[in-house]
């Protein structure tokens, strides 16, 4: 079943084509990523599709399946002046979402008509649970005080506020942009399992390849302004990229070959051209064009130097940081080692930017000292960028900083070849700040942080907006660099490739030092949820023997009856099965040599027994409080 059908779709900026004449369809539970370069036009595609922005060309077609609901999801949504959290969510279309906000006002309005036709509305349409999903779903994105005004909002919290909105309307066809920037670790992974779910129709841009991996199962590459749609995950469409480059390079080489011949031919032609010798001429130029037209991809190409890194690095002595009653960091203290990778963990609000602020000596510990050794020089990428000229060309705005920078065995680059080698041609350099993509924007903030030659890179959230070609190189000058790293990132895949250890933020100022990657750390903090619970259950009181069917204690408080305490116990037995089960499942991602269909394979089974124990703890806590 069809969901969406485009056809001759193209857009241009100036002389910069974007797409050109670009088609495919949608059908009903397709999951599909567009991967491209930054810049490339991912954006501007999703909000030509969403019909934000009009297309060009001729005999354009853009069209739904009539009557499904759709929900979109911008880079950078926004919300009505003046309305609240709560009022935001409720602005609906959806019956049920009506249903409840008629109820909400009825209740603040303290009219008995309309609050009894509220109710009554509630319970034909069966919206109590749906009341309850509203606010698990904002709990679920860490949006608490559903009274906050939007405008008091940070440019996260209004990107979690628009994800929830679409999630409760619960919309057939999802486009998400970037659904997963502003979300902390646990949020992804709740995100990644209700996006996973067989129901829902999703079209997104995300360099989460994770996320790639275990929800898509088509992915559409924007190259050079032509499509390639590539059936399966992230990791069919690696390989099949690969052979698709091969074949390409074998038809480039033999183009090459052919067109040396027929330059031969052409040179030895004389000026007075015959009919046949002037179609094989035109030939020639056709060849020409589509042999060098094809331009060699661009890559990203980091070769800065880093300075000399003396013997004494950085030390947090025994600091703490509070504001209020919210404790940061409590006596926290850590000496660095030489060539030390470090992951920060933990969700948002807690206060790993503060942290970072701390050992950099932006602000300063309640108690306790942070001591930086001589010889160390920071290059901080901060998650709100670099404030630049927004009315300058990118050259000048890079040569603000250095004219020259200095590399490897005493040679230099100009800030023109820097920008070269971040993917910004001789032409672009002359393009202004103000016109760049927000992926440019983080390159060039990239490329400014580095040029200051650090030697300990502190890194908050450098991979929102960034290419997966991007992310690749990056990656590996990471995992090279003579100095210190520390990475705050909800990119899972990229913490995994390049920390050796994680500070853990716990809250209330604890930070925990777990040795090993983030995966490790789930796994464990899976199995010490799982043990926390059963502890916890444990402690319960035990359920009365007695058979009556419906018991009360002397106050007149409902207990469970006979066929109730059978399955309170049951459903505490199949938990911990399935707890197991799903342990067993993550476990199975460390192995490296899994093919594509084995992680396909586990990646839903695991969707699946999560699924399940949600039921189960469902009811188990329904029981549990009668117990």
């Amino acid at each position: 079943m069809e969901y969406l059908v485009l056809e001759n779709l193209s857009k241009s900026y100036g002389e910069k084509v974007l797409f050109s004449n670009i088609s495919f369809t949608m059908n009903k539970s397709d999951k599909i990523a567009f991967v491209a370069k930054n810049g490339s036009g991912k954006s501007t595609l999703m909000r030509v599709i969403a019909g934000q922005e009009a297309a060009e060309g001729e005999n354009v077609k853009i069209q739904f399946r009539r009557g499904i609901k759709v929900g979109i999801l911008d880079q950078d949504p926004s919300f009505r002046d003046g309305h609240t959290i709560l009022d935001a969510v409720l602005e609906s279309d959806n019956e049920l979402v009506k249903a409840v906000k008629d109820y909400q006002l009825a209740q603040q309005s303290n009219d008995g008509d309309a609050l009894q036709a509220a109710l009554i509305q509630m319970d034909t349409l069966q919206a109590w649970d749906f009341e309850a999903k509203i606010k698990e779903i904002l709990f679920k994105l860490n949006i608490e005080d559903l009274g906050q005004h939007v405008a008091e909002l940070s440019g996260g919290q209004v990107k979690r506020l628009a994800l929830a909105k679409i999630i409760i309307e619960e919309p057939e066809f999802l486009i998400l942009d970037e659904p997963t920037n502003h979300l902390d670790l646990e949020m992804i992974e709740w995100l990644e399992n209700y996006l996973s779910r067989p129901n829902i129709t999703l079209l997104m841009v995300t360099h989460d390849r994770y996320f790639l991996e275990r929800v898509c199962n088509n992915i559409v590459e924007l190259d050079g302004g032509n499509l390639y749609k590539h059936k399966g995950n992230y990791s069919d469409f690696l390989e099949k990229k690969m052979i698709r480059e091969e074949i390409e390079d074998v038809v480039l080489d033999k183009n090459k070959k052919l067109l040396k011949k027929e330059l031969e031919w052409v040179r030895r032609m004389p000026s007075a051209r015959t009919t046949k010798s002037k179609s094989r001429t035109q030939a020639f130029y056709q060849l020409k064009e589509e042999t060098y037209g094809k331009k060699k991809n661009e890559q990203l190409q980091i070769e800065i130097k880093g300075q000399r890194m003396g013997s004494k690095i950085l030390e947090a002595q025994y600091i703490t940081k509070a504001y209020d009653d919210l404790v940061i960091v409590k006596d926290f203290d850590y000496k660095f080692k030489k060539k030390e990778r470090v992951g920060i963990v933990g969700p948002n609000g807690v206060g790993k930017t503060t942290f970072l602020k701390l050992l950099t000596k932006e602000i300063r510990p309640d108690a306790g000292k942070v001591v930086v050794g001589g010889t160390i020089h920071f290059g901080y990428y901060t998650q709100n960028g670099i404030q630049l000229h927004e009315d300058k060309p990118i050259l000048e705005a890079v040569r603000d900083i250095a004219e020259y920078i200095p590399l490897e065995k005493g040679m230099k680059l100009t800030a023109s070849q820097l920008l070269e080698r971040f993917m910004f041609s001789r032409k672009q350099q002359m393009v202004y700040v103000s016109q760049l993509s927000g992926g440019e924007r983080r390159r060039l903030h990239l490329l400014m942080v580095l040029m200051t030659n650090p030697n300990f890179l502190i890194l908050d959230e450098p991979t929102n907006d960034l290419d997966i070609v991007t992310l690749n190189v990056l990656e590996d000058f990471l995992m090279d660099f003579p100095g210190c790293v520390i990475i705050v990132s909800h990119d899972r895949y990229f913490m995994d490739k390049i920390v050796d250890h994680l500070f853990i933020f716990e809250g209330e100022g604890k930070i925990r030092d777990f040795n090993g990657t983030y995966s490790e750390y789930r796994v464990k903090k899976i199995e010490e949820d799982k043990q926390a619970k059963i502890a916890e259950r444990s402690n319960h009181p035990k359920a009365s023997t007695t058979t009556s069917s419906i018991e009360e204690t002397h106050d007149g408080q409902r207990k469970l009856n006979y066929e109730e305490r059978k399955e309170f116990k049951r459903l505490e037995k199949e938990i911990e099965k399935l707890e197991n089960k799903k342990a067993s499942l993550v476990e199975k991602f460390n192995d490296t040599s899994l093919s594509p269909d084995d992680i396909q394979k586990y990646a839903k089974e695991l969707s699946e027994t999560e699924s399940i124990i949600e039921d189960k703890e469902m009811r188990w806590m329904e029981l549990a409080e009668f117990v």
